[in-house]
């Protein structure tokens, strides 16, 4: 379909016909038969963000389906591939590896995605000791349809585990905007009308996990497509456009690229205009010019818009204190973080969270979001 909104007017027979709908005044066509309008469903992007949020797609693999029974626990090495588990029935607890994380608690129905691949512990609620996953493979490796049963004959807990990649037409620091680790309720049960229209989803995503069928995995595995899209889109969705989107030639620019990737995937680090010419082997005058030049604005000017985006994300998605997120976003403390974020947003940030968090039904975990 092309750039500008086409309208179709439905026929029987699968007869359609685009009319463009800069000829019209309302985006539905008319009925010829049917008795009903049909409404284009994907109107025009209107700024670089909503664009970008339109070409995700991810293509995930079904690692294995456990049939797990308390107690159980296994840790997972970091890696760079990105991963996720899904909660079909019963109830685990997963912990990041980094210092200071602190143990969540996954529902049957939530999906946990770990963006970065960072190293991880999942295990039962009793919090049973856990062992290497690879070993466990090891010792009994799933089935030919990729099932495994591991633990005791306490309560059983179902859980889809897996990886996936972005398309790879979108920008390669994409998934560094995401925090490490982010949980969806799969199961459409407390997020209100933004997360509904899921649980039909899921239900038959569980009900393929519970049969014993061949190509069940691959099944599964593009049932899992639809939630994973949905918590990055959802998470992307909150950050503002200069955060999320980067400007094409400033993107395919070597030298200016590399500055964009580090300051997005890095916002907490204290970086200088000095710091940032340096790692890409540039003077600071040469790598400033050519920095303002392909961004419409300094490094530093940037870097403030692309912390208090992330700053927004964390509002939006998460219950870390403003503090905290202060000190995730490179911000000295909380007041300044506050004030910034005010004249940017127009509110303050307890009162922008209020009213955004209802809106994504996503809740995120930053590293060492556990410190106080």
């Amino acid at each position: 379909m092309s750039g500008r909104t086409d309208v179709l007017s439905v026929r029987p027979a699968g007869y359609a016909r685009a009319c463009p709908a800069d000829e019209l005044r309302v985006r539905s066509c008319r009925t010829l038969k049917w008795g009903r309008q049909v409404e284009l469903l994907t109107s025009p992007p209107t700024d670089d963000l909503s664009a970008l949020l339109e070409r995700i797609n991810v293509r995930s693999v079904v690692y294995c389906v456990s049939d797990l029974g308390a107690p159980w626990g296994f840790r997972v090495d970091g890696s760079t591939t990105a991963k996720f588990h899904l909660v079909l029935d019963g109830q685990a607890t997963l912990t990041l590896d980094d210092p200071g994380a602190t143990r969540i608690t996954l529902a049957a129905g939530e999906l946990v995605l770990l963006a970065h691949g960072s190293g991880h512990t999942v295990q039962d609620r009793g919090g049973s000791s856990a062992r290497p996953l690879d070993h466990i493979l090891a010792e009994g490796p799933p089935d030919q349809e990729g099932r495994l049963t591991y633990g005791g004959r306490g309560p059983r807990t179902s859980l889809l585990c897996g990886g996936f990649e972005l398309s790879s037409d979108l920008p390669d620091d994409l998934l560094s905007l995401l925090p490490p680790l982010l949980v969806l309720d799969a199961a459409g049960t407390g997020g209100g009308p933004w997360t509904r229209w899921l649980e039909p989803t899921f239900l038959l995503l569980r009900e393929e996990g519970a049969r014993d069928a061949p190509g069940a995995t691959a099944i599964m595995a593009k049932i899992a497509d639809v939630f994973l899209t949905e918590i990055v889109r959802r998470y992307l969705s909150s950050l503002d456009n200069t955060t999320a989107a980067v400007p094409p030639a400033a993107g395919r620019d070597p030298a200016v690229g590399t500055a964009l990737t580090l300051l997005r995937s890095q916002p907490g680090a204290a970086w200088t205009v000095a710091d940032l010419a340096r790692k890409v082997d540039m003077s600071r005058t040469a790598f400033a010019a050519r920095f303002r030049q392909l961004v419409g604005e300094p490094p530093m000017s940037y870097l403030a818009r692309v912390r208090l985006g992330h700053a927004a994300g964390y509002l939006s998605s998460t219950d870390m204190t403003v503090r905290q997120i202060a000190r995730q976003v490179g911000y000295e403390n909380e007041a300044s973080l506050s004030k910034a974020f005010r004249r940017a947003f127009g509110h303050a940030p307890g009162e922008y969270r209020r009213q955004q968090l209802a809106a994504h039904g996503v809740r995120a975990t930053a590293a060492g979001a556990g410190v106080p």
